[in-house]
């Protein structure tokens, strides 16, 4: 049937090529008067190929369906019918577990030589954004809402001038002994150091950009040790 009339319907109601026009239809058609066919014969051809149609198309439906619900079964914080849930861990052992993550502020050299100088209006810019780093990973379960509320045991953040990019490389780490990860932690931590490196800077520039926020390593867990680029 697709070499009869065309390809199949949209859902707007228009099938084939835009440029199809009446003449070409009836081009495709006048074989069907050639062969002589009965109306029945005609009707009963249809049919066919639209049960066949159909069976296809329910087939490829359900193969769809199972696809996405193996894909969402990965997906820890989806439930069954799509909406968000919080991850139930009581099942889960405790282990110590770590986190180390990065993040870079690229800040232009006026603005790195004042930090370097430590003349900035707002003060000590990496000594405050340490301590707001330390506190953002506390603070982590309040910022994401499906992270769970753990028990730091430990959390370093540390900043350092980079005169080769003129930036402040950030480094943050996040401990626990615990049922779930650190990894959001640890990001956090540094995302915060980030943006107050940010706060403390913006009078004098706005073109700063905070990149490249990322997890370096995690330990721990049903998954264990996980390195980037290993």
């Amino acid at each position: 049937m697709k070499s009869i009339f065309g390809e199949e319907p949209s859902p707007d109601g228009f099938s084939g090529p835009t440029t199809m026009d009446f003449s070409e239809l009836k081009s495709k058609i006048e074989p069907l008067k050639s062969a002589n066919l009965e109306n029945s014969d005609f009707r009963s051809h249809i049919e066919y190929q639209k049960s066949t149609r159909s069976s296809k198309n329910d087939s490829q439906a359900i193969e769809q369906s199972a696809k996405v619900a193996c894909d969402m079964s990965k997906l820890t914080h989806v439930g069954i019918s799509g909406e968000a849930q919080m991850v139930d861990v009581s099942s889960k052992d405790n282990t110590k577990r770590t986190a180390l993550a990065c993040c870079k502020v690229i800040l232009g050299k006026r603005v790195f030589d004042l930090v370097l100088a430590n003349q900035m209006g707002k003060g000590d810019v990496l000594g405050v954004a340490k301590i707001a780093g330390i506190n953002g990973a506390k603070q982590t379960s309040s910022l994401i809402p499906l992270c769970h509320n753990i028990s730091l045991t430990h959390v370093r953040v540390d900043l350092r001038l980079n005169p080769e990019d003129f930036s402040v490389d950030i480094e943050g780490e996040a401990s626990c002994t615990g049922k779930t990860g650190v990894e959001m932690e640890a990001m956090t931590a540094v995302s915060v150091a980030g943006l107050t490196v940010y706060d403390m800077c913006k009078a004098a520039s706005k073109d700063i950009s905070i990149t490249d926020v990322r997890l370096e390593r995690k330990t721990g867990g049903k998954s264990g040790y996980w390195s980037r680029g290993e």
